[in-house]
């Protein structure tokens, strides 16, 4: 790429290579389009692969073989040595599965003939990019754009994070060490996924939140099991607590906390502070007023069935609104391909999964409880503890529980929420079931092999109208 460089020109420029782009990139390419994607990293995969989803999964699951073989092996009658953690050798686990399947995409678009272009994509019209990588431009046309930015890390005011003592979740998976102390700052999924791969390592997890639960969109009865499990395991919490400052101090850094409403401060201190507060859309620098999309007071790109105020481009992903989730970025993706190619791409936004993946799991798809209160829908619940199913029993897994929801009068599945081992593989019999738009007298009537943890499923859906058989 060169500054005199020929103008290229393609049927579908899509900007950014995360999941959604990457995915609308090469479902474009399936229905016949020539399509280039633009991406500022050196790899594909953009947050979810690189820093965020998959290297965090990776070390959830070495830190979860840790703490079993060091705390509950021998309960089980299995002897071993004490083990010991190479934080080196972890890490480099990490990133030889990210660079793996960072590689992997590339194949696909080469496979898919898509055009990979390394630099910041920036909106000079409607029709014009300026690709800069380096001292290096180019312009590239197109007759459609998707923006796929994705998001960042949300700051705390006046708190610099260095990602060597005030972290992000990025430096919070590249430590050198373990942490004696760590104190992380909200939470949310990110904080709390973290936060116990270092708790698992052994180090003491303090979690700071402003509201006064946590996982604050989640099931309030949800939510209080989640915290009272990860409490056992060694998580301490002050919640309805506001942080005022984070400063870096000789041994590591302190943290002024005081009660969200007002009252005394206090000091904390801790070798690692996480901020995981959020993250906010990567909106800035794209020229997006020279082609004309409008952006919301959040820095939200707001859409129209996917697409912006101006015809021609589309948006998808965290940089949204709507979930921050890559699987909804990637439903989107697909969805933005079709609908160029004149198909009907669409995305169901009340049937999109979430999970949590600490131990146990923790994930959701459809309304809370709470929700439904506030919207005046009459609703029946059934509930199922995995304490009576026996294949938890059997796998000394048996922490949970499974809440369906449905309809009172349609007996619809309006939600489902699954404290479990393996929450996010079950939960995807739920969101099939609301998919097709079916009650949990379905579920309840459909045959589940015995012993799995989705029996657990069939009797909460059985709970609903009070037969359920085990408990």
């Amino acid at each position: 790429m060169s500054q005199n460089s020929a103008t290229q020109n393609f049927d579908l420029v899509i900007i950014g290579g995360g999941p959604g782009g990457y995915v609308a990139a090469i479902r474009a390419a399936q229905l016949g389009m020539k399509v280039a994607c633009v991406e500022k990293r050196k790899v594909l995969g953009g947050t979810c692969l690189n820093v965020g989803c998959i290297p965090s999964k990776a070390m959830l699951e070495i830190s979860h073989k840790f703490h079993d073989a060091k705390d509950n092996f021998d309960k089980l009658g299995i002897e071993i040595s004490k083990p010991k953690i190479d934080v080196k050798k972890l890490v480099q686990n990490k990133d030889d599965i990210v660079s793996g399947l960072t590689q992997g995409i590339s194949g696909l678009f080469k496979k898919n003939k898509v055009t990979q272009i390394e630099g910041h994509g920036k909106f000079l019209d409607k029709n014009t990019i300026e690709v800069i990588n380096g001292k290096n431009k180019e312009k590239i046309t197109a007759k459609n754009f998707i923006i796929a930015t994705g998001s960042e890390v949300t700051k705390l005011p006046n708190v610099e994070i260095d990602e060597k003592i005030i972290i992000s979740s990025t430096g919070a998976l590249d430590l050198t060490k373990v942490p004696k102390k760590m104190i992380i700052i909200g939470a949310g999924v990110i904080g709390l996924e973290l936060g116990s791969v270092w708790s698992r390592f052994g180090a003491e997890v303090e979690v700071v939140e402003y509201l006064d639960k946590i996982t604050p969109t989640m099931d309030n009865e949800v939510s209080r099991n989640f915290q009272k499990i990860l409490e056992k395991q060694g998580f301490k919490f002050r919640l309805s607590t506001k942080v005022t400052s984070v400063k870096k101090s000789k041994d590591g850094a302190e943290v002024e906390i005081e009660p969200a409403n007002g009252g005394d401060t206090e000091k904390l201190a801790a070798d690692i502070v996480l901020v995981a507060i959020g993250r906010k859309p990567n909106t800035e620098n794209l020229g997006l007023e020279n082609a004309g999309v409008k952006v919301n007071e959040r820095g939200f790109i707001e859409n129209n069935h996917l697409k912006t105020s101006v015809d021609n481009i589309y948006v998808v992903g965290d940089v949204t609104t709507g979930p921050m989730l890559a699987h909804k970025a990637e439903d989107e993706g697909v969805a933005v391909a079709e609908i160029i190619a004149g198909q009907a791409g669409h995305v169901n936004y009340d049937v999109i999964p979430n999970v949590i993946y600490t131990y146990p799991e923790v994930a959701s798809v459809g309304k809370t409880e709470e929700e439904l209160k506030k919207e005046g829908v009459a609703y029946k619940a059934g509930k199922f503890s995995m304490m009576a199913n026996s294949r938890a029993r059997a796998t000394f897994d048996d922490q949970g529980f499974v809440k369906v929801i449905s309809d009172a009068k349609t007996d619809r599945i309006l939600g489902v929420h699954i404290i479990a081992r393996e929450a996010g593989n079950t939960i995807h019999e739920a969101v099939v079931t609301m998919e097709f738009g079916g009650s949990a007298e379905d579920i309840a009537r459909t045959c589940h092999a015995h012993p799995t943890y989705n029996e657990a499923v069939k009797e909460a859906a059985m709970a609903v109208d009070k037969r359920q058989i085990h408990s």
